[in-house]
């Protein structure tokens, strides 16, 4: 870092960098966890804590980890604990799809053919729509469309640090947003559901918050467009530099792959389509005949996902020769999949950690208690939802693994909401918001010396500190419209998406 930067990361955030640096590893922060949650059970089981479930009226007294029916369990379910931690076979699946799409260059292409070929006075918009939408390819769009944006500008005439930070504003701030169901999804609500089965509260189906994450798209693009040109372009003023990057056009192979490409999704999807237009189609649920409440196509909407990456890609790739046999298809997943290495890692100390937690019994005290407090000072309602994603957004400023902060936070806030009558969708999309909103100004977050890095091609004075300037007034906002629209959905009781509400 120079000493430039040294002296703009002062005060507040030098602070979140200073201590979050001092935070272990996702892995090794699990296993102290694991640890505290032994010992707690032990000095709890042994003051005879426990607490009466309101919804079945039955006592719940801790368990003791390390007694010899403890050590039995952690013991025999250390490989259940592991195969059995629900987003790991869903994340899998969807890296074979997304993986794919993003070797073979699909993903960069089609980001680029939608935003090189936006109108111009919709440019700002567009980039933004498309950032949030490009969590689809998981953190591949954070590499992609900030400097991506930021040539598109320079091509306009307009500041390409404006660029640069409306990609990373939209890319990050709004992570979790999107307009199809996305990893993100996948890996929460996997976590989710484990939580819930603490007090036996329902578990929630993927597309569980799709109703207001697609509201929430458009939401935070009009809002990430407006900061940007009525506030930060005006601040940055004319670009003065001398760095000259001409945005890269697709070649004609590439747009042949995306015509490709084109043709054969349209014919999945039309295919899928007349396979859920009858009344009595296999895709539907068996009686209602619903769409998308407990219907074939939802169970199974992963696979669904997955074959459509594939059928978007690979015609792709062959266009552009990147597959020239079906035993390039397999190698290039592989390769994919290689990216997964360390959520693996995680997922094996997380899932042990959610066994040991859940099997103590101390997930339900806590839950009990907390809820009972809640309910004797009146902390309910909008004062508490706001209290929650607050603290969402600052744990988010120390951590950076969505996993792991999901983890560490649902098994207690999960059943905790569950008890005070809050669905498990409500309170995940509570936590998506504190979540995502504050990415853009974590020192800690993966990607925020790579964008530095992006900013500093245009302006080799720009620091931690300049960085931080313009995403705080993006984190702000992003924020404070979410809250609204969460607030809106609230009072009026919207589902959430499909099996998704409110109130349970």
């Amino acid at each position: 870092m120079s000493n430039n930067e040294k002296a703009e990361n002062k005060g507040f955030l030098a602070w979140v960098e200073r201590v979050g640096n001092k935070i272990p590893h996702p892995f090794i922060l699990f296993l102290w966890l694991i640890v505290i949650v032994a010992v707690l059970s032990f000095v709890l089981n042994l003051l005879n804590v426990s607490a009466i479930n309101p919804t079945t009226s039955e006592e719940v007294a801790v368990k003791n980890l390390l007694s010899g029916e403890g050590i039995n369990h952690a013991l025999t379910s250390m490989v259940r604990n592991f195969t059995g931690f629900a987003p790991l076979g869903l994340i899998l699946t969807m890296t074979l799809g997304l993986g794919l799409a993003e070797e073979v260059g699909f993903m960069s292409s089609l980001m680029r053919k939608t935003m090189l070929g936006a109108p111009t006075r919709v440019v700002t918009f567009v980039i933004a729509l498309i950032g949030i939408c490009g969590n689809i390819a998981s953190d591949a769009a954070i590499v992609i469309i900030p400097p991506l944006a930021a040539m598109i500008f320079m091509s306009l005439g307009r500041n390409p640090i404006a660029g640069i930070a409306i990609g990373y504003a939209a890319t990050t701030g709004g992570f979790s947003a999107n307009l199809l169901p996305a990893g993100t999804d996948a890996l929460l609500q996997g976590i989710t559901n484990e939580a819930s089965a603490i007090v036996g509260a329902p578990e929630i189906p993927l597309m569980a918050n799709w109703y207001i994450m697609i509201v929430s798209t458009f939401i935070l693009a009009f809002v990430i467009s407006i900061m940007s040109e009525r506030y930060l372009e005006p601040k940055l003023g004319k670009y003065t530099g001398n760095k000259q990057i001409k945005a890269q056009e697709l070649t004609p192979e590439e747009n042949a792959g995306l015509r490709a490409s084109g043709i054969a999704t349209l014919i999945y999807v039309v295919l899928l389509v007349i396979a859920l237009v009858p009344k009595n189609s296999f895709l539907r649920h068996p009686e209602t005949g619903e769409i998308l409440t407990g219907s074939p196509f939802m169970s199974g909407i992963i696979p669904i996902l997955l074959i459509l990456f594939l059928v978007s890609s690979i015609p792709y790739a062959i266009k552009l020769g990147k597959i020239k046999s079906s035993a390039d298809i397999p190698k290039l997943m592989t390769k994919a999949t290689n990216t997964m290495s360390g959520f693996i890692v995680l997922a094996f100390i997380i899932g042990q950690f959610i066994s040991y937690f859940n099997w103590t019994n101390l997930g339900q005290v806590l839950a009990i208690g907390g809820s009972n407090v809640l309910s004797d000072i009146g902390f309910t309602g909008p004062g508490l939802f706001i209290g929650y994603i607050l603290l969402c957004a600052f744990v988010n400023l120390f951590i950076g693994s969505g996993s792991a902060k999901w983890a560490l936070l649902a098994p207690i806030f999960v059943p905790m909401f569950a008890l005070l009558n809050y669905h498990p969708a409500w309170t995940q999309f509570l936590y998506r918001m504190g979540d995502s909103s504050t990415n853009i100004i974590s020192p800690l977050f993966t990607y925020f010396p790579i964008i530095l890095a992006y900013m500093n091609e245009y302006d080799e004075e720009a620091g931690v500190g300049t960085l931080l300037s313009l995403m705080i007034p993006y984190s702000a906002v992003i924020l404070i419209a979410w809250i609204i629209l969460g607030f809106i959905w609230y009072f009026t009781g919207w589902p959430l998406g499909p099996g998704g509400f409110i109130f349970m």
